[in-house]
Parts: C-alpha cells; structure tokens; sequence
C-alpha cells in the first residue's frame, strides 16, 4: 500500500484527523482547521524527485505523467497549506537552536512549514528524522495498531 492510499483510507474512515510529511512518508494535518489531512508544497516537491529519480538511484522509476497523476490525485484529497516567508524564519530558528548540518535541513524545514501553520502532528516512516522537534510523530505501524494523535 502507497503513502497516498494509506492517507486515502484513514481520510475515509476519519481514525485519524491530525497528520504531517517527509520526503517519500510523510504528511501533515491542520491542526485548527477541523482535523484536514494536509500537505505542504516540499511534500509534493520531494514526492517529485523521488519518484521520477530512476530505480538504480535510489528512486521509484516513474514517467512524468504518472507522478503528475499523483500529486493531482494528491491535491484533490488533501490541503495544500501555502509556503509563506514566515515558514523561512522558523527553519532559521530550527536548524540555528538544533545545530542542524546537512540534509535533516529538509526536515527541519517540513517542520518549520508545521510551526507556521499550527500543526502538531506528522506521520513518517522515519520517526527519528523527527524525534529532536518539538511535534508528535507517529509512523503509519502506530496508526495501524490504534495509536491516535491527540486533538
């Protein structure tokens, strides 16, 4: 099962109300906005280069149109939450106060996109990517085995 359809399922039958994302696991939920499933535009960016980078680098190999059918599927089941200059100032703060050093500046960043828009909450398959912030993580197995994010 796809991240996607994972997300499909649980926006369908409302277990889960709060999420968030990294690069090819994760997606984020607004936090006062009712319990929308959301994503930021670096999701959807870091979807797009992993998917189309090809199988022997590390990528799933997809063709453009199918990755494009993806994130169009994507955006009409989840909220996009707009980049903002403010989302800048937060990863700043992030990487300066966590003493971040190279590629983790990405989920620094996702995280920063979090702070700006008040969500809590992100479902990753790489939950220590995440275990220095100060946010709720959980991976798809805690959603499996009833592990829900408080409101």
């Amino acid at each position: 099962m796809s991240l996607f359809e994972l997300l499909s399922q649980i926006h369908q039958t409302g277990k889960f109300t709060r999420l968030a994302d990294d690069r090819t696991s994760s997606f984020e939920a607004d936090r006062n906005g009712g319990g929308k499933l959301c994503l930021v535009p670096q999701n959807l960016y870091e979807l797009w280069v992993v998917a189309t980078r090809p199988t022997n680098a590390n990528g799933f190999g997809l063709d453009a149109s199918a990755v494009t059918s993806m994130i169009d599927d994507a955006l009409t089941k989840f909220q996009l939450m707009r980049d903002e200059r403010g989302i800048f100032d937060n990863w700043l703060n992030l990487i300066q106060v966590h003493q971040i050093l190279g590629k983790t500046a990405h989920d620094a960043r996702l995280v920063a996109a979090m702070q700006r828009h008040s969500i809590s909450n992100i479902l990753t398959f790489n939950k220590g990517d995440f275990s220095r912030f100060p946010i709720c993580v959980f991976s798809p197995a805690d959603i499996i085995s009833g592990v829900i994010p408080k409101s």
